[in-house]
């Protein structure tokens, strides 16, 4: 039964850098894992891969020969990976029982509402596959309403498209002191508070959302969302050990890893920090850590 971690996120949201992090990190705790590239465009990881889907499909090969864009290559690549299952179940055997990190494309269409990705995933799951949906979003999307509230509406879509244990994440988190003072504490982002409190902010943005017709529309994405109540926030600083314990965490528990596996127990420096409850991060010690505070060397901690 080999655990697994598909890995989202829009273009510049860390995902090839988490992967690199997480299979780090890892590593550190004597866990076996492996990381599979599933964007046909990245020709050059940061990370040892196991599997690369650049030796079934190459992006550039699609866009010379079928004339497509990138994001519509991206997309064939996809669904050629689709029609090929059998080439990644074969290659996914030779990595036994190894822990597996998916590192996906940044299109967002292909976990909104394009299916191959999704089907894809679904087959894996037959095969018994135990999977855990990390979508990351950049933590810059907190500086500005609009963004925020966008983004956590791609955080919902992706979830319902997705159906499976999902865990979203702002990366990049160890930036926000740098960014202009949030109108929130760290807390109201990560909760997905009330987002009738956000209006105002959202109509200082520009005067075209001061009228009555987007007045009318924020309230109604604002009710969406909140009639959901799916959609809440982890944080993430990749270079933190601490912050990567949490989230390994979370993760081991939405997707029954710490329930017993391939490695259950043998993973013992894990198992040890797993029982230890003062390895988790708590909402205040977010704030502190990341925005209120700096170490001696002046780098958020």
């Amino acid at each position: 039964m080999p655990f697994a971690q598909l890995v989202l996120g829009s273009p510049g949201s860390g995902k090839s850098t988490y992967c690199d992090g997480m299979h780090q990190f890892m590593g550190a705790i004597g866990r076996s894992c492996s990381v599979v590239n599933l964007d046909p465009a990245n020709d050059h990881t940061s990370y040892p891969v196991a599997v690369d889907i650049r030796n079934l499909i190459k992006l550039e090969d699609i866009m010379r020969d079928d004339q497509l864009g990138p994001n519509g290559g991206i997309l064939y690549a996809l669904e050629e990976l689709e029609h090929n299952f059998e080439w990644l179940e074969e290659a996914l055997k030779e990595l036994d029982q190894d822990y597996v990190l998916f590192d996906c494309p940044g299109q967002v269409e292909l976990y909104t509402h394009h299916n191959s990705l999704r089907n894809i995933f679904y087959k894996l799951q037959k095969l018994q596959f135990r999977f855990v949906c990390v979508h990351l979003s950049d933590s810059i999307c907190l500086t500005q309403p609009s963004l925020y509230v966008s983004n956590v509406l791609l955080s919902l879509r992706a979830m319902i498209q997705m159906d499976m244990p999902h865990i979203n994440v702002l990366s990049k988190i160890d930036k926000v002191a740098s960014y202009d003072e949030l109108p929130f504490n760290l807390e109201y982002y990560t909760d997905v508070d009330d987002l009738s409190y956000m209006t105002p902010h959202l109509e200082a943005e520009s005067p075209a959302l001061r009228s009555e017709k987007f007045s009318k529309l924020n309230e109604a994405v604002a009710n969406l969302i909140e009639n959901y109540a799916l959609v809440r926030y982890e944080v993430l600083a990749v270079e933190n050990k601490k912050s990567m314990m949490h989230l390994l965490r979370v993760i081991d528990r939405a997707g029954g890893y710490i329930f017993g596996g391939a490695e259950g127990a043998n993973d013992t420096v894990w198992a040890v920090a797993m029982r230890n409850e003062s390895s988790m991060l708590d909402v205040q010690d977010l704030q502190e850590r990341w925005i209120d505070q700096k170490d001696d060397t002046g780098i958020r901690v």
